[in-house]
Formats: C-alpha cells, sequence, structure tokens
C-alpha cells in the first residue's frame, strides 16, 4: 500500500513538467519545491503574436501562487482578417486558461482589440482573490506596421 501511494505521488510530479509550452524553468532555490515556469503562447486566431508568461508552480502545494508576468510580441504576419475574426467586445476573449490549485483558481489570458491605437492588449490575471488583490499582467501588441493597420481617417 506504501508503495503505491509513492508511485501516484511520482506519476504525478513527473507529469507536472510535461507541458509542451514550456521554454524554461528557473529554480526559486535549493530548499524549495517552487520554480518559476516560462511557457510560450502562439494567440490561435492571431498566430503572428506570441506571448511569453511567467508564473510560478509550486509542486508539492494544492494550489501554485498567483503571481504571473506576460509579455507580447508580433513574431509574424497580422492580417486584416485575423484582426476582423476576434472578439471587439471591452472584454475581449479567452486565448488560454490554466488551472492553478484544486479549489477553481485558475490563471487565464484575454485578448482585447483597442481601435483607437490599433492593438492587441494581453491581459493575464488570477480568479481568485489574493491578499486582497486579483494579481494580473499586461503587455500590448500594436498593429503599426502590419498588413492590420489601417491608417486613420482625417475629415
Amino acid at each position: 500500500m506504501k508503495y503505491r501511494y509513492l508511485t501516484v505521488l511520482a506519476v504525478a510530479l513527473g507529469l507536472s513538467g510535461c507541458d509542451n509550452n514550456e521554454v524554461g524553468d528557473v529554480s526559486l532555490g535549493l530548499f524549495t519545491t517552487k520554480d518559476i515556469k516560462i511557457e510560450v503562447l502562439t494567440d490561435p486566431q492571431v498566430p503572428g503574436v506570441t506571448c511569453h508568461m511567467s508564473n510560478i508552480v509550486a509542486d508539492l502545494d494544492l494550489a501554485d501562487p498567483s503571481d504571473m508576468s506576460i509579455s507580447c510580441r508580433q513574431t509574424g504576419e497580422v492580417t486584416p482578417a485575423m484582426i476582423a475574426g476576434i472578439d471587439r467586445s471591452k472584454s475581449g476573449e479567452i486565448v488560454f486558461k490554466k488551472s492553478k490549485s484544486i479549489f477553481l483558481k485558475s490563471l487565464k489570458i484575454r485578448r482585447i482589440y483597442d481601435e483607437t491605437s490599433q492593438s492587441l492588449l494581453y491581459i493575464a490575471y488570477s480568479t481568485k482573490e489574493t491578499s486582497g488583490s486579483y494579481k494580473h499582467s499586461m503587455s500590448t501588441v500594436p498593429l503599426w506596421g502590419t498588413a492590420a493597420y489601417q491608417p486613420p481617417v482625417t475629415p
């Protein structure tokens, strides 16, 4: 029976490191089970945008910390058709979601289009309040210089 629990724990720990999007793993020290994981994410609707997100993963805890950071850049072509196909509401749309706890906490990334500045906004946020705050981070990708940029109409 004791070996069964050890096997389950070993498999769970092994699978926790099997993320296809992971491009970096920074240890926070010898005597901690927490690491900073860095993931690469490509926007499914606008594949010319790549985001890198860092977040803390606590391997032996029931919940990961809510802290995260995101940085997004244009890494390929962005076309008018791509922009025409995205949600243009003020709340935008979720482009990535990851569970951070068995207690319904998750990390989400939303894309919001700012029509005035012709920029894509990517906001990463936690869905659970921590220390009186919902942790979040934001990055912008201007469309200037892409085929999707539309020069302002002057009256």
